[in-house]
């Protein structure tokens, strides 16, 4: 008996990203997998009386974007009604701040915490203007003195608390930081509110976590956005004990088990790949070693490892540039190289300890996912890789760095040479270029997620939003790559380190399915794969790239299943 396709798409410009980048115009679905992609003839003979033919009019359509690296509960959970939206262009001031917390408090009961996210330093007026200050938690206490008041800042390496919280915490000028973080605090040695890197664990272990309902529900509206901008796979780089204290619990080990159940229930409307969190921000090897040895083994992940799967574990290497928490080669504006994040109280002892996370990490048979942002840290884990695999052969491990700032010469050899990876982020960069001059000057800003440089040195590159520190569009991250200009002043920031509309397609399709293990299923539009799918309005081969952010995503497909549409037949 012969079968139809479900979907037949005609009259467009199928991008398949093939080896050779294949311009097609029509496509085929048959049972959730691409059963024909050509030209209309091509295709003919599957239409058939209950097939839905689609029309493209000129429309783009490619396979379905995959955002490498976004923390999906993280995400939603930073929305309201969960939290306050404190993203530029939300707030412009620490004015605009207060203000929000003085409408919270006045809707929420007495003695509720109050939390809000994305509050941004380099788009605060007052953190700008001449005789620039720091957020401080009086910025607080004058609208909220008797709700403790948690904000979490757009990059995850900041918190910012009013005084009753660090009361009911217990934090005051006595404190004593973990490893590699910081109680920030004013001339008198008195706590100012702010909170770097593992730090911020004071305060989040003492928060009430996301409870089930809360956790699933902002799963839930992640997917709802996800579905509309075309993304139908996903990395969650970080679900385990190590984030139990983050984001109240949603990096945590109880949300893994609410995207069982989401899939479980037919509600799981993108792919999930799951790097584990063993530690969090701070942590020695040894406390490491002994935390991965409880997480749910590999393979046992879900019923259908196709739509969820854990595929390794995440490591936190260094911090961030803003915070000065980059380990660096070079000092930053101002003094300071920063370091890695992890227990010892010398570069040598922590990168012996990094060292060890990585190689028991590898020899257990994990992929790793490693946070680490500073040129110095970069070439540590390079280096690390490739001592844990000499140590340990074994065949296409794929391990990554993720976000790979400040990627060097070096580490982009050693990368390469062992098919590692690099997970970069350009719609951060398009966030923060300019802020970053500031912390280490003009020129090391500017080359900042040298995409041109590691694609040349034959490094493999995915791409990822880091929602909720920036949205997952990756239509703007495709712009970024392709201009290297910047969100608050339209700078070009780097034009050396532009790479092409192909090259930038394939970090957010092909190439990201290769971190999940999954290009030979997914990534590409070609016969045999599977139907994720994302149509664009609009020719996306002939588009001026400052155009592309507003090219409107008119469907979206998931395993032949349609979850977003505002096209009409």
């Amino acid at each position: 008996m012969y079968t139809y396709a479900d979907l037949a798409f005609v009259g467009g410009r199928v991008v398949t990203v093939d080896a050779e980048f294949s311009v097609a115009s029509a496509l085929a679905v048959t049972g959730g997998i691409i059963s024909a992609v050509g030209g209309r003839d091509d295709i003919a003979p599957l239409v058939g009386p209950d097939t839905r033919v689609i029309d493209l009019r000129g429309a783009t359509l490619l396979p379905g974007i995959n955002d490498s690296h976004l923390h999906g509960c993280a995400f939603g959970a930073a929305m309201p009604p969960l939290s306050l939206d404190l993203g530029h262009p939300v707030v412009s001031s620490l004015a605009d701040v207060a203000e929000a917390v003085r409408e919270a408090v006045g809707r929420t009961p007495a003695g509720q915490w109050i939390t809000g996210h994305g509050w941004d330093t380099g788009y605060l007026a007052e953190c700008l203007a001449e005789g620039a200050r720091q957020p401080s938690r009086g910025d607080l206490d004058a609208v909220s003195p008797d709700h403790p008041v948690v904000l979490y800042s757009f990059s995850g390496h900041a918190t910012w608390a009013n005084s009753k919280a660090l009361e009911v915490i217990g934090i005051d000028r006595d404190t004593t930081a973990p490893p590699g973080g910081a109680v920030v605090v004013d001339e008198a040695g008195e706590p100012t509110g702010l909170l770097h890197e593992g730090a911020q664990a004071l305060v989040h272990d003492a928060m009430p976590p996301l409870d089930r309902q809360e956790r699933t529900d902002a799963i839930r509206a992640t997917l709802a956005t996800l579905a509309r901008l075309g993304v139908t796979s996903y990395t969650e780089p970080g679900l385990g004990p190590g984030g139990d204290g983050i984001m109240r619990g949603s990096l945590g080990t109880e949300t893994l088990d609410v995207y069982r159940r989401l899939l479980a229930d037919g509600e799981l409307t993108a792919r999930v790949g799951v790097l584990l969190l063993p530690t969090g921000m701070a942590s020695t090897a040894d406390e490491f070693a002994r935390a991965l040895t409880t997480l749910t083994p590999l393979g046992e992940s879900a019923a259908d490892p196709r739509r969820l799967a854990i595929h390794g574990v995440k490591v936190f290497a260094d911090g961030i540039v803003p915070n000065k928490t980059a380990w660096m080669h070079e000092p930053y504006v101002g003094g300071g190289c920063g370091s890695l994040c992890v227990g010892g109280d010398s570069d040598g002892e922590r990168t012996a300890e990094i060292t060890a996370m990585i190689r028991y990490a590898h020899a257990s048979g994990h992929q790793l996912g490693v946070h680490v942002t500073g040129d110095r840290a970069i070439d540590a884990v390079a280096d690390s890789f490739a001592e844990a695999a000499a140590e340990h052969p074994r065949p296409d491990a794929r391990h990554y760095v993720i976000h790979g700032d400040f990627l060097t010469a070096h580490s982009m050899k050693v990368l390469a040479a062992h098919d590692f990876g690099v997970n970069m982020n350009p719609t951060i960069k398009w966030t923060v270029a300019d802020m970053e001059e500031e912390f280490v000057g003009a020129e090391r800003a500017a080359y900042a997620w040298p995409y041109r440089d590691a694609l040349d040195a034959g490094v493999r590159v995915a791409s990822g939003s880091d929602a909720p520190v920036t949205h997952p569009d990756w239509r703007q991250g495709v712009a970024t790559m392709m201009l290297r200009e910047s969100k608050a002043a339209g700078r070009v920031s780097g034009p050396e380190q532009r790479i092409g509309l192909a090259e930038a397609l394939r970090t957010y399709t092909i190439d990201a399915a290769w971190q999940d293990f999954a290009d030979d299923w997914k990534g590409s539009l070609e016969p045999g794969k599977v139907a994720d799918l994302c149509v664009l309005d609009g020719d996306l081969l002939a588009a001026d790239p400052h155009d592309i952010p507003g090219m409107p995503v008119v469907l979206t497909v998931v395993d032949g299943q349609v979850v977003h549409d505002t096209l009409r037949d």
